[in-house]
């Protein structure tokens, strides 16, 4: 029995179709409604073979030929760079293939993250999707399948253009400022050595960045950034990065005037952060001298501070041991 029947095409033939119609998309012209539906039939083709049906299971030589083409003939990159150019369903349907074959591993290889480090632009393709609104969100799910694989994660955090993160979370579009958080706080939080080990390197381009973001004028991502340094300040691979962050007296004060923004959401983020140069039993002279400086204040802010949390022992708790941190603060010896 042949694995191609006469009405199903073999993936070279279904590859071959779908560059040629995406061809004639690329071109603009008169024949874009015969091809943009050629286009769909091939994508789901392609989808079939690689996900199967209801009824049948994915055949493995049929997949092992589609990713050779895939890769051969370019097309895995074709398809990312002409994204915008494909009907809505079909946008779906280059989601899922690339996902798909992302995951497909032989034995512990897994061979498109070969490919795509071999190919990085791919990654830099999708991530340049943020900012075209019609594809934004499809590049964010494929980016963060990326994000999976350590190696293709640390083409991305060590390049330059990790720094286009810091513009894309501020976008104004609010759907895509939020999906491009999601990846961002993914790239920072899932390979934990890596990070650290990233972060270490860049600590003052990364941090100078970061501190506008946490004075930004959009109230989501002035939370979610706090809410993230916080996560990032209290995991143990990050204790050097930690105690850099807290030996300086600018991140006390910026944290200080959070404590007091308009919104509870942003000060009970700042708290998470504050406790952190408060809890320290290395505090270094200038953040002692801020602390003291402020002791009578602080002591009364916190005192009130959120008093409608009475169902939070954790946080009840927390701010009586701080409380108690700053009454017993003592000048360090010069």
């Amino acid at each position: 029995m042949p694995l191609f029947s006469k009405s199903h095409k073999n993936p070279a033939e279904i590859v071959k179709i779908l560059r040629d119609n995406l061809a004639i998309l690329e071109k603009q012209d008169k024949k874009t409604d015969k091809a943009s539906e050629e286009v769909s039939k091939s994508l789901q083709a392609m989808k079939e073979i690689l996900c199967g049906t209801s009824d049948k299971e994915p055949p493995v030589e049929a997949v092992a030929q589609l990713s050779q083409e895939l890769y051969n003939t370019g097309l895995l990159v074709t398809l990312i760079a002409d994204l915008q150019l494909i009907d809505f369903e079909g946008k779906k349907d280059v989601t899922q293939i690339f996902n798909n074959i992302l995951r497909r591993q032989i034995g512990t290889r897994i061979p498109t993250v070969e490919y795509i480090s071999a190919h990085p632009h791919i990654l830099f393709m999708l991530l340049k999707g943020y900012e075209v609104p019609q594809i934004a969100l499809r590049c964010g799910i494929m980016l963060r399948e990326c994000i999976r694989h350590e190696p293709l994660a640390k083409i991305i955090l060590f390049s330059n253009q990790f720094q286009d993160f810091f513009k894309y979370v501020e976008l104004s579009t609010f759907d895509i400022a939020s999906d491009a958080f999601a990846t961002f706080k993914d790239l920072l939080t899932r390979h934990k050595v890596l990070v650290a080990d990233f972060l270490e390197q860049n600590y003052d381009t990364i941090f100078e960045d970061y501190e506008k973001l946490l004075q930004s004028e959009n109230y989501v991502t002035k939370r979610q950034s706090l809410k993230l340094l916080g996560e990032l300040i209290l995991d143990r691979h990050n204790f050097a990065i930690m105690t850099k962050y807290i030996s300086k007296p600018e991140n006390l004060k910026l944290t200080m005037n959070l404590l007091r923004d308009k919104s509870p959401n942003i000060q009970f983020e700042a708290f998470h952060v504050f406790k952190v140069f408060v809890a320290s039993p290395h505090k270094t002279q200038p953040i002692v001298e801020i602390l003291l400086k402020n002791q009578p204040k602080l002591i009364e802010f916190l005192s009130n501070f959120q008093k409608e949390r009475t169902d939070d022992e954790q946080f009840t708790d927390e701010k009586n041991y701080l409380i108690k941190q700053i009454r017993d603060l003592k000048k360090l010896a010069p």
